[in-house]
């Protein structure tokens, strides 16, 4: 029998500690900050096992756009956490958990076999007044945070860059809700937009605005809510697009197959990303790109990204926004993706929308369960499941059947048949997953505890069967994710 590993008593007090001090309102802003902001540029280096974080530059910024009675987030998210230390008396001043592209490329099989790659992460605090120590941790397997990088930072150090953040790019404010300290304050970014394109792209920012004011919860939140814009045009249209051989030549050099995934784009001029935001006041920054493509992506409490002439783009542009602004998990399971093991099983994810149910009499949102539902809820999905692996199957032979058949020079009545047959066998199957759907469909609004979440056929659960974080024809997000979202509107606009 394995021994039971106990924590030392002074690091649980460590811990209970450092948790009181984020959950509680910290010094007096005035005392500390000045109006302003600093943007720290960092580099991570490293592999799965390996990683390196330094500072390329610091950045002076005109203002702290974010609320200041609160300064320490009362969410325990991300797979990092900054801190600000007062050097004189050891007082933590602001905490706030992030993510970065380095930590997903962590997972993937490169970094696992130990290919080391550099990327780019821009984090802001408010402007201290005297010198403070900066403090980054990042998670472990288990979600435990431990010290990867300390450096002090003196505000008066003459390194710090106060260069004007105006670059004559082109402004655009559709919707300003009132001071940027106590609104949420969204910036969309314009790439692979030509200077040409300058009224298309306000026509695409209002559009994805209208988008966003037609969900929920930022719907009833739109009078907290500003919009602005920033169009630096680009020399060419659009991004790139490895797999196909397109390479255009754009100003934050998006592109397609992220980890080696064609569907995911993401941008790695993060530095760059930052500075043309910086031109404004946000607190959440979105990237739109002038294509007809389908797709987008995003890095969790940095940005999200996302073309804009696909007719599904505006649920791409808040199914992303759900992991940059809120943090969300994905809830699909049946999608191809390049991450290894990204949520270890036994450990409960700090995403607020799924859950490893591993303390079934207390669900994350337990209190949003419907009367009388069943944790774990059966919805179907097991049987849905075996049918369309069979689907699957079955179209794999019928391929090799009709190949086979044409190498022997079957004729169009044979070759046909084939194809008859398996239209049949479509019909059937498709028929028998609408019947159970239709058998579970009073479940279709419930909140329960629904298996499969978190590229995770097992061990891995949603709240509801239909989310914007999964697939929803309503385009709505579930119980859970609303909460999580409307909670951090309400923390980035308390006065």
């Amino acid at each position: 029998m394995g021994r039971s590993f106990r924590w030392p008593a002074f690091l649980i007090v460590l811990a209970v500690q450092a948790a009181c001090l984020r959950a509680q309102v910290l010094v007096p802003y005035n005392d500390h900050f000045t109006d302003k902001a600093l943007r720290i540029n960092l580099y991570q280096t490293g592999d799965a096992k390996s990683e390196i974080v330094t500072i390329d530059a610091i950045y002076e910024e005109p203002l702290w756009p974010e609320t200041r009675s609160r300064r320490s987030a009362p969410f325990n998210e991300g797979r990092y956490m900054l801190e600000v230390y007062d050097v004189a008396t050891n007082a933590l001043l602001y905490a706030r958990g992030f993510d970065t592209m380095f930590a997903e490329y962590k997972t993937t099989t490169p970094a696992i076999e130990g290919v080391q790659r550099v990327f780019q992460r821009s984090v802001r605090i408010p402007e201290p007044i005297r010198p403070i120590l900066l403090v980054i941790k990042a998670r472990d397997k288990k979600n435990l945070l431990h010290p990867v990088f300390t450096q002090t930072i003196d505000p008066t150090d003459y390194h710090i860059l106060r260069e004007t953040n105006r670059a004559g790019d082109l402004i655009y404010e559709p919707a300003i809700a009132g001071d940027p300290r106590t609104t949420l304050d969204f910036v969309f970014v314009a790439e692979g937009y030509t200077a040409a394109a300058h009224d298309k792209f306000k026509a695409d920012v209002d559009r994805m605005t209208r988008a966003l004011f037609d969900t929920e919860p930022y719907k009833s939140a739109r009078d907290r809510i500003s919009i602005r814009a920033v169009h630096r045009p680009s020399p060419e249209k659009s991004m790139d697009e490895p797999r196909q051989r397109v390479y255009r030549r754009t100003v934050l050099d998006a592109g397609f197959n992220a980890f080696d995934l064609d569907r995911y784009m993401l941008i790695e001029q993060d530095h760059r990303l930052h500075e043309i935001a910086a031109q404004v006041p946000y607190d959440v920054l979105v990237v739109l790109v002038d294509s007809a493509r389908y797709g987008g992506g995003s890095i969790a409490f940095d940005y999200c990204v996302t073309t804009v002439d696909n007719a599904r783009s505006p649920e791409v542009f808040l199914h992303e926004l759900g992991h940059s602004f809120g943090g969300l998990a994905d809830e699909y399971y049946t999608s191809d993706v390049a991450y290894n093991d990204f949520y270890p099983k036994g450990v409960e994810p700090l995403e607020p929308n799924i859950t490893a149910l591993l303390d079934p009499a207390n669900v994350k949102w337990k209190d949003l369960l419907s009367p009388g539902i069943a944790i774990p809820t059966e919805y179907g999905k097991d049987a849905i499941d075996a049918l369309q692996s069979e689907r699957q199957a079955r179209r794999k032979a019928v391929a090799e059947e009709i190949a086979r058949a044409k190498e022997k020079g079957a004729d169009a009545a044979t070759l046909k048949s084939i194809q008859d047959k398996a239209a049949q066998e479509e019909k059937a199957t498709q028929a028998s997953i609408e019947e159970i759907r239709k058998k579970y469909s009073p479940l279709t609004d419930k909140v329960g505890v629904f298996e499969g979440a978190g590229y995770s056929a097992k061990g891995l659960y949603r709240s509801q069967v239909n989310c914007i974080m999964i697939s929803n024809p309503k385009l709505e997000f579930c119980a859970a994710c609303r909460r999580a979202l409307a909670a951090k509107v309400d923390y980035y606009t308390a006065k």
